[in-house]
């Protein structure tokens, strides 16, 4: 079964399509699309992709940065474009080039500067605390991908609504209401249903998408009712206990997501006080080279 064919990824119809269109969710980047057709062909043209990637000095760095990255433990480091390519394959290497070109879809990026650090800060620890957990079927480069992509809808409603400054403010301090309830009381949708809106359209795997729209229930954390499957409840709790040990290392962007949702991440990774304490010591240094 492909990830097009599984029942649990959410599907774009015309409705959806329509949302993307009237919520202003930026545009696929072409070379995703170059990717992902070369990745449904039955030869890649690894090279004609490596071309296309290097005539943009920004993306091919971020690419062979990201094959060098301690997350991936290769041998030996890519020194180009191609070898980046060969070395991480088309899937991650796609991944990897919609995380580079995220932050740049937004016209006025600039202005949400704290929100891009503090999504690099989260993707950053939830790809270790991947690696340190090793739980079965979580790779640490979904870990970061979803940690990064998790709340980009709240940066399209900040573009799109004047007032969502005022509602994000409420769902962050409120210490019993879901945050989403939050923002469906004042809002036409949600920043996770945006976001997964987004991340579905540039092709992110069904997983990830699931688990961006449901990073902030519950339910989605406890076995017996979560709509998501294994993998798709550790990676909400692996980026949300990244998201603590963040928020508990800085005193910045202050929520109560961990008071509703921590004990059960606690749970489902199997994280005691003294191993959530070592962590959290470790993950100091980590912050530190967060660009």
């Amino acid at each position: 079964m492909t990830r097009q064919d599984d029942p649990r990824t959410p599907t774009v119809d015309g409705v959806l399509q329509q949302s993307i269109h009237d919520i202003d969710i930026p545009p696929r980047p072409t070379v995703i699309d170059r990717i992902h057709a070369e990745m449904n062909s039955d030869a890649p043209n690894l090279r004609g992709i490596a071309g296309l990637i290097s005539r943009d000095v920004s993306l091919a760095a971020g690419l062979i940065k990201t094959a060098n990255s301690p997350c991936f433990g290769f041998g030996r480091r890519a020194r180009s474009v191609h070898e980046a390519l060969t070395m991480l394959g088309l899937d991650v290497s796609c991944r990897a080039i919609a995380a580079i070109s995220l932050r740049r879809a937004f016209p006025d990026s600039a202005r949400y500067e704290r929100f891009w650090h503090a999504s690099a800060s989260v993707a950053t620890l939830s790809g270790w605390l991947a690696q340190q957990l090793r739980v079965p079927g979580v790779r640490a480069d979904d870990a970061y991908t979803f940690g990064l992509f998790r709340d980009c809808g709240i940066v399209i409603l900040l573009r799109r609504f004047p007032d969502y400054q005022t509602v994000l403010a409420r769902a962050n301090s409120d210490r019993e209401a879901p945050f989403t309830a939050i923002e469906q009381a004042a809002l036409p949708t949600d920043h996770t249903v945006i976001g997964s809106l987004l991340a579905q359209n540039w092709w992110l795997p069904g997983e990830i998408c699931m688990a961006i729209r449901h990073h902030h229930s519950l339910p989605a954390l406890e076995a017996e009712v979560s709509p998501l499957r294994c993998p798709g409840r550790h990676l909400v709790a692996i980026a949300q206990t990244a998201e603590y040990l963040v928020q508990a290392l800085t005193g910045g962007s202050r929520s109560e997501e961990w008071t509703k949702l921590g004990p059960a991440c606690r749970a489902l990774l199997k994280l005691d006080d003294g191993t959530l304490e070592a962590y959290r010591c470790a993950a100091a240094p980590l912050l530190q080279a967060v660009e």
